[in-house]
């Protein structure tokens, strides 16, 4: 099968965050056919339609990252029922200026972990429903909603949990496939 490139973005801009572990994780459990670079977007200020016209060299930066990428891995907490003010900003700045929007086509997944009993479900569907309108394919099954507690993952993505693990390694082979499948009819050059 085809080797995918996939960039992703790590919702917490918090060094130690658990999310950045599980981002660790489903990358260490993924298929050896997806190669993994990080988006980051720590360094873009605040999005505004002034900035259309000339986009600063961070967001140009940023944009060809994402356009780099055949598709894309959200892990994000869930800050106020909402997903972080940091994320939705690096979002609205790739789908600017009108026509250039970077996830039109671009297979995407969300996941994201929190101590809460239902791990980050509604900001995962917040952040589906902001990548809808950004005409962003995604994968809706299977959903992922992971409760973390202390030790269930290490500093090097090694899951302590074995059902956690396999329920990983399927999400990721899930996500794999679904690239694959949306490729195949929506191809980028297309």
């Amino acid at each position: 099968m085809k080797t995918y490139k996939v960039g992703y973005f790590i919702g917490s801009l918090a060094k130690g965050s658990i999310n950045r572990k599980l981002a660790g994780a489903l990358i260490k459990l993924a298929p050896p056919n997806l190669q993994f670079s990080e988006i980051p977007f720590r360094d873009l200020p605040l999005y505004s339609y002034d900035y259309d016209a000339d986009f600063p060299p961070v967001a140009k930066a940023f944009k060809s990252a994402i356009a780099e990428n055949d598709a894309l891995l959200f892990v994000t907490p869930e800050y106020n029922r909402s997903i972080p003010g940091g994320l939705k900003n690096a979002i609205d700045w790739a789908s600017r200026p009108y026509g250039t929007n970077s996830f039109a086509r671009k297979p995407s997944a969300v996941i994201g972990t929190s101590p809460g009993a239902i791990g980050t479900a509604v900001a995962q569907q917040s952040l589906r429903s902001v990548l809808s309108f950004c005409n962003a394919p995604q994968m809706n099954a299977p959903e992922a909603y992971i409760q973390y507690k202390p030790g269930l993952i290490d500093e090097q993505g090694e899951v302590s949990d074995e059902s956690t693990e396999t329920f990983l390694r399927n999400y990721m082979e899930s996500f794999h496939i679904f690239i694959a499948r949306v490729m195949q009819v929506l191809p980028r050059d297309a």
